[in-house]
């Protein structure tokens, strides 16, 4: 999918945006796993086949082992399973079977904004069977080692350092200086932290992606209040996840939930990263 100026590279055999990138790059941000290049997607594999891309899962995670009876890898039709597309008017529509456990199948409308380096993704979950589940919509973006991952802090956060601590502890790159969040990967530690922000920007040696999706008043955020988290893989696989959510709610067949996601391309300037991170982010 084109408009001129970006890209976006759609793979419904495995349900996922694969890169998103200016036309004329040979890559983009967008972390891929060459090893599985090819690879079909395995519903039933006790073992996590991580493809990378963007895709969606159910929140609350620590909610999966009462629901579909194991707490890794993903439910099935949000992960592993082929995704039915469709192109219309320039949106590309991802729809996913209905997951066994959940009873929800998603669906994901893309497009890009004409002459703009923007893409944006409505994640719906529709409930068409079973009993009620409590869930949210979780967005996760894989992006390769970056020189710097950054978010502005909310002037009223919640949290009494801007994040909060999801792993056995805080990443020690993680710095926070005058309303500014920033970190980098670390090669042999994983770490993961939350935040109540509403976009998160990743910076590379060329471009920087930005993924925006604005804190909705003060619904049931999951993992104690968070509306967008960031997780740094340690090596052999360099990336980090960039991952946006909405606010839980109980669904009953019937019902809908939608999440949406807007993704800006940005070249790298002369500036510090600092310096570019903060003029990307000014309130």
């Amino acid at each position: 999918m084109s408009n001129g100026k970006v890209e976006a590279v759609i793979v419904p055999a495995i349900g996922r945006v694969m890169q998103f990138k200016f036309v004329g790059d040979d890559d983009g941000p967008l972390w891929n796993n060459r090893k599985l290049e090819g690879k079909a997607p395995n519903p039933k594999a006790r073992k996590w086949r991580n493809f990378g891309g963007d895709k969606s899962w159910p929140s609350p995670q620590a909610d999966w082992s009462n629901i579909t009876a194991r707490a890794w890898p993903p439910p099935p039709a949000f992960d592993s399973m082929p995704a039915q597309a469709t192109v219309e008017q320039g949106i590309v529509t991802l729809i996913s079977p209905v997951d066994p456990f959940y009873g929800i199948r998603t669906i994901r409308q893309m497009m890009l904004v004409p002459g703009e380096p923007i893409m944006r993704i409505e994640t719906t979950y529709e409930k068409v069977q079973g009993d009620p589940k409590r869930v949210g919509v979780w967005v996760i973006t894989q992006a390769r080692n970056p020189v710097g991952v950054y978010l502005r802090v909310p002037s009223c956060s919640i949290f009494t350092n801007g994040c909060n601590n999801q792993g056995p502890a805080l990443p020690p790159s993680l710095r926070v200086e005058q309303g500014l969040l920033s970190l980098s990967r670390d090669s042999k530690v994983a770490y993961k932290i939350g935040s109540d922000a509403g976009a998160l920007l990743w910076v590379g040696e060329k471009t920087l992606l930005l993924i925006e999706s604005p804190r909705t008043g003060e619904g049931d955020y999951p993992d104690q209040g968070s509306s967008v988290e960031l997780y740094t893989n340690p090596d052999a696989l360099p990336y980090v996840e960039m991952e946006m959510l909405g606010p839980v709610h109980t669904l009953k067949v019937g019902d809908r939930i939608q999440h949406g996601s807007t993704y800006t391309l940005f070249h790298r300037g002369e500036f510090s990263p600092e310096a570019q991170a903060r003029a990307i982010l000014s309130p």
